[in-house]
């Protein structure tokens, strides 16, 4: 079992939080199809004889390639065993004629960049639709042919407050999705929100207001029967992302494109520099392989592990690291900060939001 993520890096425009690896520009849209299906031929040999499962075109913004663009990766991509097919969608590109022609390409699942039903709060980071379209999106791909709707919020922003937050959730939730991710905003260095705040035009929210929304958030998920899965995932039973799941359950995946990450069948991670222009210049040569000690790659399945409901089976680390991780883990165990059951440790639903504070105890050092 295996998967393939191809990250197209064009977008109409570069909202204000954004610090993945895109540019506002649609203009090589034609030679980068051309050299994503080059980087595959060279490097699908990295996902073996493994059979791919589900395909994830993120961004960026994919769902402003033409028809055309789209249907040529797909004819190349291999989805004879595929049960997942996604694509990340902007509101303002969901049409008739787009839904149709995503479902000739064979996706059969959108996920859709919402982050707020407030106009102000949209236009606050730069987002280019209106609350209205969002839900008129959703409408359309449902009446479409494509059930499999998953949405992004994000709690946080600029202006927004609790009951403001609370209109987003409710509204989403009741629209028919069936899979929600929500994300507590964060002010990366080099977007134009850091800057901002910086200059004290915009003002961060503070922790009791994002607990505040936290716990709203959990509340009106579990009221609906969506199931947290994972730390800003939530689902209707049977409708949890199978793409992203396998990046925490150490599935194989290839990652095409610049900014993209990969996993080998040999175990080897990989990832392909944040460069357009040296990216279409030798796709074929594109990877880089990250060089990863036992240590970092014991902690990386830590960090995994304790962000899913499924937490770290502790049955599976050595006499050592079982008795390293009890001795870290005993105040948080106290505290109620992570729970141990079965064998297995996790950080409770309520305790999330002080993950990365737990995780910072339990990493293993040289």
């Amino acid at each position: 079992m295996a998967g393939i993520y191809i990250h197209i890096p064009f977008c109409h425009s570069k909202c204000a939080y954004c610090d993945f690896y895109s540019l506002a520009r649609t203009d090589r849209i034609t030679a980068y199809t051309a050299a994503l299906k080059m980087e595959w031929m060279s490097r699908r040999a990295e996902l073996g004889d493994e059979a791919v499962r589900t395909i994830y075109l993120g961004g960026g913004t994919p769902s402003l390639l033409p028809g055309e663009a789209l249907l040529d990766i797909a004819g190349w991509l291999p989805k004879d065993y595929v049960e997942e097919f996604t694509l990340e969608v902007n509101p303002e590109d969901v049409n008739a004629g787009a839904v149709k022609t995503w479902l000739s390409a064979g996706v059969n699942r959108v996920s859709m960049g919402v982050q707020s039903l407030v106009d102000s709060e949209l236009a606050a980071v730069g987002r280019r639709h209106s609350a209205a379209e969002a839900l008129k999106a959703i409408e359309c791909l449902k009446g479409g042919g494509i059930e499999n709707i998953s949405c992004d919020l994000i709690y946080g922003l600029p202006g927004q407050t609790a009951q403001s937050w609370q209109h987003s959730i409710d509204t989403l939730l009741a629209s028919g999705i069936t899979h929600l991710s929500a994300y507590c905003l964060s002010y990366e260095p080099g977007t134009r929100l850091y800057l901002k705040r910086e200059r004290g035009e915009v003002e961060e929210a503070d922790d009791e207001l994002i607990e505040e929304m936290y716990k709203r958030l959990c509340s009106a998920a579990r009221m609906r029967g969506f199931r947290h899965y994972e730390i800003s995932n939530f689902a209707l039973a049977g409708y949890e992302s199978r793409h992203n799941s396998s990046y925490w359950t150490g599935i194989p995946y290839l990652g095409l494109g610049p900014g993209a990450h990969s996993l080998g069948v040999d175990g080897v991670r990989r990832y392909v520099p944040s460069s357009l222009k040296t990216y279409l210049a030798d796709p074929s040569n594109s990877a880089v392989v990250d060089e990863e000690t036992e240590l970092d790659r014991l902690n990386d399945r830590l960090l995994i592990s304790l962000r899913t409901a499924a937490g770290l089976d502790l049955t599976a680390l050595t006499p050592l690291q079982y008795a390293t991780i009890e001795t870290a883990a005993a105040p948080h165990l106290r505290a109620g900060r992570l729970v141990k059951e079965a064998g297995v440790l996790r950080v409770p639903e309520e305790a999330w939001l002080v993950c990365d504070l737990v995780l910072r105890d339990l990493f293993f050092e040289d």
